[in-house]
């Protein structure tokens, strides 16, 4: 097999269409077509499914394009340990993270990342934990933040420090924080009508297996995927929310929302940076690692004096 064949076909599933792959490759089209049905005759497999509407990837597409992202990975993790050689860090990095720490944590590494190391590249997306322990072990990342891990022998985690879950609701208008809020029992929040993300985001199943325990169920009254819908149906009226402080803290108008602290039982999310242990980190990575947790931490120190 062909790396370039490999790289179109994977760059056409993704796409979900010969057109686009091929403005994105800069290629031409037929050429891009030649390319694929040669790989296609070689491995005498239907690859993908062309109709009107674009090509997706057959039975036999979908196993080769998993194989695929992980050969193209390699080869750029060759290339980039040649660059080591010559004594600079270089390549591409893929990290993950969550909504809620992306929104405080991209900009700063970014600007840390290309300080440091300005021969290499970086590339950060958002997700559900759950996905993106997924995508590390298929090879889409290189590093991820996740929330409340699951063991796996694919994946080597290294935690850092919990979060603090709290309860958010709206603030009405003309009230003053209060700088010493009342503690609210999880038991009395199992009262509360909960805007709340659907499963299997890491802090809904904390927060429900945490009420399980007490002999609690949840009091959903909105499912919604994703911080910032939750937090304007909650200064909306709708219910209340159970988020980190830094959610609330870096959200666009945090002075919308009260905040209370959970007890009996606290509630803390575990934090950890997560690699695949199936392919040996780069130096290059080894360097994103260390700096997303110095980051992280000065974000959180500068937060905790505001």
């Amino acid at each position: 097999m062909d790396l370039k064949q490999l790289e179109y076909f994977v760059r056409v599933a993704e796409l979900g269409s010969f057109t686009r792959a091929a403005i994105a490759l800069d290629i031409a089209q037929p050429a891009l077509s030649r390319q694929v049905r040669l790989l296609e005759v070689e491995l005498r497999q239907s690859l993908l499914t062309r109709n009107g509407r674009g090509a997706l990837p057959t039975e036999a597409g979908k196993l080769l394009l998993a194989h695929s992202r992980g050969i193209l990975h390699q080869v750029a993790r060759a290339r980039e340990e040649l660059g080591r050689v010559r004594g600079s860090l270089a390549g591409r990095v893929a990290v993950g993270l969550p909504t809620t720490l992306a929104r405080i944590l991209a900009v700063p590494l970014i600007k840390a990342f290309r300080q440091k190391m300005p021969d290499a590249t970086i590339s950060i997306s958002e997700g559900l934990s759950a996905a993106m322990q997924e995508s590390l072990i298929n090879g889409r990342l290189d590093i991820a933040v996740l929330y409340n891990a699951q063991p796996s022998s694919d994946i080597e985690i290294s935690p850092l420090p919990d979060e603090e879950l709290v309860l958010v609701q709206a603030r009405a208008p003309g009230q003053l924080p209060d700088p010493a809020p009342e503690p609210i029992a999880l038991k009395a929040i199992a009262q509360l009508p909960l805007v709340i993300p659907s499963r299997p985001n890491a802090i809904r199943v904390h927060v429900e297996s945490e009420m399980a325990n007490i002999g609690c169920r949840l009091n959903i009254a909105l499912e919604i995927d994703g911080v910032s819908a939750i937090l304007d149906l909650v200064a909306d009226g709708a219910g209340y929310a159970v988020l980190s402080r830094n959610a609330v803290a870096n959200s666009v108008r945090p002075a919308s929302f009260s905040v209370r602290p959970i007890h009996a039982p606290v509630l803390r999310t575990k934090v950890a940076l997560a690699t695949s242990s199936l392919r040996p980190a780069t130096l290059t990575q080894q360097s994103t690692l260390s700096l997303i947790r110095q980051t992280l931490e000065q974000v959180v120190l500068a937060a905790g004096k505001n």
